[in-house]
């Protein structure tokens, strides 16, 4: 038979005073239930032992605390006064669960969300801008060809001139020197391999800066497994201020190609990129690749 204190209601398993909870010093038996009397091994009606809840727990009756007469805080002991108020008045009131499984609900997805809302729609953002093109996967570390290396002078426009459009029509022009069956195709992958080398020729010239070492496969040409061929030109003796347009300086700088490496511009490759800088001094740097 188990006991209970009188006071906190703790159980005990001995009748030994005081109460290890609240230090009160009278025990009562705890309550046990009363059946029919017709079961096997009970006296009077009285079971002999304790019940078994459905939990397989012992039933030793309902569990007090000490509630606080003023703010209603309650205390595991009679220990006035209140922790909370400091009022001196406690009583004992049996111990509830009401409210206990609202307490415990289990949040909602949107409520654990909702405080990092601004951080997932900006992610949803930058990831839109990716997926649409308006950003280039290349912009971030580790992804896309290598960035070119910083180079003086001007790689993009020079006195009104696209460079990048003089680039293709150096494509053009050498296209139209070719036989037919020696067709080649303009590789924006090989274009990017000659940009990054052509740069980095005219930083370490300019600079003293050399760039790092890149390997033509981590730029996403067309070549395949096809061996890639590449070579660099210098031009003293070509002034960009000098050509009205594009197509002007795409024919000079083709015919520099054309008397400096002759027919390995025109036959036995499939595609072909190119870059033009213009260095500080005036000084016009050229990159070709084919594979």
């Amino acid at each position: 038979m188990k006991w209970r204190c009188t006071r906190c209601g703790k159980p005990h398993a001995e009748n030994e005073p005081p109460c290890d909870e609240c230090g009160h010093n009278a025990f009562e038996k705890a309550i046990v239930r009363v059946d029919d009397g017709s079961q096997s091994g009970t006296e009077g009606g009285v079971d002999s032992d304790p019940e078994l809840t459905e939990s397989g727990t012992v039933d030793t009756g309902p569990d007090y605390v000490w509630a606080c007469t003023n703010c209603g805080r309650k205390h595991v002991r009679n220990t006035p006064p209140c922790s909370r108020c400091g009022n001196p008045d406690l009583e004992r009131v049996e111990q509830t669960y009401e409210g206990l499984e609202r307490e415990l609900a289990t949040p909602s997805w949107f409520e654990v969300a909702k405080p990092y809302l601004p951080i997932l729609v900006v992610m949803g953002v930058v990831v839109a801008l990716f997926a649409t093109g308006v950003i280039s996967p290349s912009v971030l570390p580790g992804i896309g060809p290598p960035s070119p290396p910083d180079a003086p002078g001007e790689g993009t426009e020079v006195a009104g001139i696209d460079l990048e459009a003089t680039e293709e029509e150096i494509h053009d022009r050498l296209e139209d020197e070719r036989e037919s069956s020696e067709s080649r195709t303009h590789d924006d992958g090989l274009a990017a391999y000659a940009e990054y080398q052509n740069r980095g020729f005219v930083a370490m010239e300019f600079d003293g800066r050399e760039p790092e070492a890149v390997d033509v496969d981590e730029f996403d040409h067309g070549c395949g497994d096809s061996r890639v061929a590449s070579r660099p030109l210098t031009l003293t003796d070509v002034s960009v201020q000098n050509y009205s347009d594009e197509s002007a300086l795409g024919d000079a700088i083709a015919e520099e190609l054309l008397a400096e490496y002759g027919d390995n511009v025109l036959t036995g490759f499939d595609a072909e990129g190119f870059d033009v800088h213009r260095a500080p001094n005036g000084d016009v740097f050229v990159f070709y690749a084919a594979c």
